[in-house]
């Protein structure tokens, strides 16, 4: 049964009128599924081509059940979407702020746009609203938005500022939505609570309800967590690999381990997308800036970034000389099930393959867009980078095969077909998505990651 088909059989409760700013992975999401809970909702972004696009059941990124579920908004007019945030303010009775928060050099994230929205939200207060902060922010966000409307604002109109946080895994956002671990609150008002309550009152999960503050840090806690477990295993591959040891096995004994739980424990060319990098750095910043070195995420990173270009000295060390060698990219987003290619792994190894003198062919379901965008040079009569959709064009004629993503595609291939396209039988898993021995077995060099 789909996510959808699940959903009509929820029980709507109290009906509001939502206003989501932001229509990116985030909020667009959460708009769709306000407005699948029964919620009237306005979708606001300040980029109007994409409003333009949206109206017209345009969706500007892939992300499984999303399109059907914006389109049966657009159908119900459960769902609008706007580029004048004024009116969808004054038009609502909560705002769900879920604008990009970008990092800085230094690592501390970008809120010119959250004091922006607050600074519009205070000059459209037409009667009480409850501001919530959806967007990852370092804490004491919620704090300055109370201040700034409370600033600007020109009457007497009363309003509430909540943090509720987003768990949303690219790729599965509509699911994480409806069957969330958890929902987290923050707030300084039962009546804020108990609206957040009930929007959420058709979806079945723990819901933790304290103070701005801690919702806020519960984010970057999280994430930065997850990092850590990422970081913690990979490092384990790099001694597997001295040792001669299997971390699949090592990790599937950790993982066994209740305490420890199995998830995040892949080792593979490390960690991508746009949150865990942010947060990582964000909570490093957010913890110094109140006077504690945080040192772990600075290790937790540095294992990172190590890692990618651990797999590309594996793969120049096999294959001797680079230059001139056609090697077939198989993943470019940094994780299966959606496009998104920010901060992930596969843009530092096509770089430095490019840098090396390798003729590549790059090869995803869904990102082969966001990598011409990526990789704008690689056109013309000398390219060296060409794309396809098709993981056999790709691997004809080639030297090496490298899996940066481990899409179910991939796993399906016909590894004899494969072997009999390539020029040399070489597979470089950065995933470690095939068995060694059975690829051995057909004739390929292998290379994977702590094994």
């Amino acid at each position: 049964m789909s996510v959808m088909k699940k959903t009509k059989q929820k029980k709507y409760t109290k009906k509001y009128k939502i206003c989501v700013i932001g229509a990116g992975h985030v909020g667009l999401v959460a708009a769709a599924c306000f407005a699948e809970l029964g919620h009237k909702v306005i979708c606001v972004d300040k980029d109007k081509k994409r409003i333009v696009e949206l109206k017209k059941k345009i969706i500007p990124f892939y992300e499984p059940d999303l399109e059907p579920l914006v389109v049966k908004g657009l159908k119900s007019k459960g769902l609008v979407f706007s580029s004048s945030l004024p009116e969808a303010i004054k038009k609502s009775q909560v705002i769900f702020i879920a604008v990009g928060t970008p990092p800085k050099a230094d690592g501390s994230a970008d809120l010119t746009a959250i004091g922006n929205v607050a600074h519009v939200i205070a000059k459209n207060l037409n009667s009480y609203k409850l501001i919530v902060g959806k967007s990852t922010v370092p804490v004491w966000t919620g704090k300055k938005i109370k201040e700034t409307i409370h600033r600007y604002k020109n009457n007497s109109n009363d309003f509430d500022v909540a943090s509720n946080p987003e768990f949303l895994r690219e790729g599965k956002a509509i699911y994480d939505f409806f069957y969330p671990d958890r929902i987290v609150i923050g707030v300084e008002s039962e009546r804020a609570q108990e609206m957040l309550k009930d929007i959420y009152a058709s979806v079945k999960a723990p819901i933790i309800v304290t103070d701005i503050n801690t919702a806020e840090l519960i984010k970057h806690a999280s994430n930065s967590f997850l990092a850590t477990k990422i970081s913690f295993i990979n490092a384990v591959s790099k001694v597997c690999d001295l040792a001669g040891a299997d971390v699949e096995k090592i990790a599937l004994a950790m993982g066994l381990d209740k305490r420890i739980g199995k998830d995040f424990l892949q080792a593979g060319i490390g960690y991508g997308g746009f949150c865990f990098p942010k947060d990582v750095e964000a909570f490093a910043y957010i913890s110094k800036k109140l006077g504690y070195d945080f040192g772990l995420l600075k290790e937790v990173k540095a294992i990172n970034e190590k890692q990618w270009f651990s797999y590309v000295e594996k793969v120049k060390e096999h294959l001797w000389i680079v230059k001139g060698k056609k090697i077939a990219i198989l993943g470019l987003s940094f994780k299966p099930d959606t496009d998104d290619m920010r901060f992930a792994p596969s843009v530092d190894i096509v770089k430095a393959f490019i840098k090396e003198g390798a003729k590549l062919c790059l090869c995803d379901p869904q990102s082969l867009g966001e990598a011409r965008k990526e990789f704008p040079a690689s056109g013309g009569k000398k390219n060296k980078v060409k794309f396809t959709k098709d993981p056999y064009e790709a691997v004809k004629g080639a030297d090496c095969l490298c899996l940066l993503t481990e899409w179910g595609e991939f796993k399906e291939l016909d590894l004899k077909k494969v072997k009999k396209l390539m020029n040399y039988p070489l597979i470089a898993d950065g995933r470690n998505m095939f068995d060694r021995d059975k690829v051995r077995q057909i004739g390929f060099g292998y290379i994977g990651m702590g094994k």
